[in-house]
């Protein structure tokens, strides 16, 4: 069964709220890491957490599936707060897939990904569980790995391994953290294509929201940005909405030129020079 449906899919965003923050705020201590950060987000969309280094993007992605615990207010996934869900009640909801892993564990790839299953199996594995593993291996390109030990394995072929586990977990919430930073341009491409594609063929039963510092990737492959900035929320909307100049300027402190494709469909970003202190009062 190839949870990678190749055919392509007519469905939009539904009406079906499928996550909703309210007035999250979370600390380190004294230092204050997200404030006042309210949304929600509906099945079907494909969202970016847009920011740079330190704005909080894994901060929120940790407390959308409990790693992370906020000081003040809630998180509810298919309507119920996750502090209510047990974690295999959660764990066919949501999969994670961090920034980086790192593990000296003996296990091959395909057991690795076979994981990804658990949620779903009550005493042994059945022929489609082994299916959709050998399935999710050749759509990612790593069936050549599939029998190579994970703690031997590049950045780059790990992070890869560990965003088709998220995808054999067939969730309705895929929550990704920098998911293209270890991963050469190909396969940036490659699984953000992939990823987008199972949302898009999903008949709007399923998200995806991932915390991602490039700009040109959040604009290519989300259909709504929440921009990030100082541990709140300073821009939520359309990519062309949110991403302006002045907001780039702002978050991430350079100068930038936007055009779009000859199509007018897709945007892309130059960037330009790094703003030096008083540039934007001087606007």
């Amino acid at each position: 069964m190839s949870i990678l449906n190749p055919e392509k899919s007519l469905s939009k965003e539904s009406n079906d709220e499928i996550v909703r923050v309210s007035n999250l705020r979370f600390s380190w201590g004294e230092k204050i890491v997200l404030q006042d950060i309210s949304f929600s987000i509906n099945s079907g969309q494909i969202v970016a957490i847009l920011g740079k280094n330190g704005a909080g993007k894994t901060t929120l992605i940790k407390c959308l599936n409990g790693i992370q615990k906020p000081k003040v207010g809630k998180v509810e996934v298919c309507s119920k707060d996750i502090s209510e869900q047990s974690l295999l009640e959660l764990s066919k909801l949501v999969s994670y897939v961090p920034q980086s892993v790192r593990t000296s564990f003996p296990m091959d790839v395909f057991d690795v990904l076979m994981l990804g299953r658990r949620p779903h199996v009550s005493w042994r594995t059945s022929p489609e569980d082994l299916e959709t593993v050998s399935d999710t291996l050749r759509q990612f390109g790593l069936q050549d790995l599939a029998f190579r030990r994970f703690n031997r394995l590049s950045g780059g072929e790990r992070q890869r391994a560990i965003i088709a586990k998220a995808v054999v977990q067939n969730p309705r919430i895929y929550l990704l953290d920098e998911p293209t930073s270890d991963l050469d341009l190909q396969h940036q491409l490659l699984i953000m294509e992939k990823v987008t594609d199972i949302i898009k063929n999903s008949g709007g039963q399923k998200s995806a929201i991932f915390a991602i510092h490039d700009i040109n990737m959040a604009a290519r492959f989300s259909d709504r940005v929440i921009l990030l900035h100082e541990g709140e929320i300073l821009a939520d909307g359309t990519p062309s909405k949110v991403i302006t100049q002045d907001n780039i300027a702002t978050v991430f402190g350079v100068d930038s030129e936007i055009t779009l494709s000859s199509a007018g469909s897709r945007m892309n970003i130059i960037i330009g020079e790094r703003l030096k202190k008083g540039d934007r009062e001087n606007e």
